[in-house]
This record gives C-alpha cells, sequence and structure tokens, in this order.
C-alpha cells in the first residue's frame, strides 16, 4: 500500500498529511462543519490548500465556528472586521459568498431539516449534476470548488487513490457514498 501520490512525501508534522488521513473524504454530519467545508473550500479557490489549512483556525474564529444561524446574519460591520482580518482570506466576494450560502443552509435547514439531509436526497449525482445544483444554490461554487466539496466530504468518488490506506477507511466509514 502508498499512499495518494500528492502527499506521499509530505512529513506527517504537515497539517495537510494529518488532513488527507483524518479528514479528507470522510463524511461529515453536522450541519456547521459542512458549512465550514464549503466555506474553506471557496477561500482556497486561486491559493493552495496549505495556505488554508495553516489558516484553517483563523477562519474559524473569524466566522463564529462556522455557526450557521450566526453567519446567516451578519452585518455590515461583520463585513468590515472579516475583510480587515489579516488571518483570513480578505476578499468581499468569498465574504459576501459565505453570508449568503448560510443563509441558503438557513432556508435547507427548515425545507429539508438540515444541509446534510439535503445533500442526502441529492446523492447519488453526478458531478455536473452537482455543480448545477450548487450554481443555482450558492454563490462562488464552481466546478472545482464543488468538486472538491463533495469529495472531501464523501459524496464523489476520487478523495483518496485505492491503494491508499486512508481510502479503506474512508470506505469502512461510508461505504455507500463510495460505491
Amino acid at each position: 500500500m502508498s499512499y495518494c501520490k500528492f502527499v506521499a512525501t509530505i512529513e506527517n508534522a504537515n497539517p495537510h498529511k494529518y488532513y488527507h488521513d483524518h479528514e479528507y473524504g470522510f463524511p461529515i454530519h453536522d450541519d456547521n462543519e459542512l458549512f465550514g467545508r464549503l466555506i474553506l473550500e471557496i477561500n482556497q479557490a486561486g491559493l493552495s490548500w496549505s495556505t488554508i489549512l495553516n489558516k484553517r483556525e483563523n477562519f474559524v474564529r473569524a466566522y463564529d465556528q462556522f455557526d450557521i444561524k450566526k453567519v446567516a446574519n451578519y452585518k455590515e460591520k461583520d463585513i468590515t472586521r472579516l475583510l480587515n482580518d489579516q488571518g483570513i482570506i480578505r476578499n468581499k466576494l468569498k465574504v459576501n459568498a459565505a453570508i449568503h450560502n448560510a443563509q441558503q443552509i438557513r432556508q435547507l435547514q427548515v425545507d429539508h431539516g438540515s444541509f446534510k439531509a439535503w445533500l442526502d436526497t441529492h446523492h447519488p449525482k453526478t458531478k455536473e449534476e452537482w455543480v448545477k445544483l450548487f450554481k443555482k444554490t450558492f454563490k462562488f461554487t464552481g466546478g472545482e470548488i464543488t468538486n472538491e466539496f463533495l469529495m472531501s466530504t464523501g459524496y464523489l468518488k476520487g478523495a483518496h487513490d485505492e491503494n491508499c490506506p486512508t481510502h479503506k477507511k474512508v470506505l469502512e466509514t461510508a461505504p455507500m457514498w463510495n460505491k
């Protein structure tokens, strides 16, 4: 067995290695955690995932522990605060997308019981079908962001090489998602 090519040479202390081994591709059951992953994926656009992982705790703090209800109610002062926070990615489009997407998720929670339930009702879909659905529902969710969000949360295949030991762990955690 060998690790996925993109982490095979990374040292164990690297946050990317931990993320690969313990988070990437594993299902997330909590709506706030799913929302947090979506925020991180959106902020990764144009940057390396390592940059985002190194700033993750700053994002958690800046976005109130990814509390969907709180972020959905952000006002102009919150936007200003985020745009001045040097610990995160200060991009107005990405900040506004986080707030809009939190509001959308609040409505999905009303309509479906939870963000996760909404995702589950649409699973399985092809990448193209997911992208169309995400573009209709959320902001700043193009093909790559949607793909990475869904792979990283187990809704699309491809998070790990089949011979990677983490792939087997993912299958044990969510076998129906990775068929």
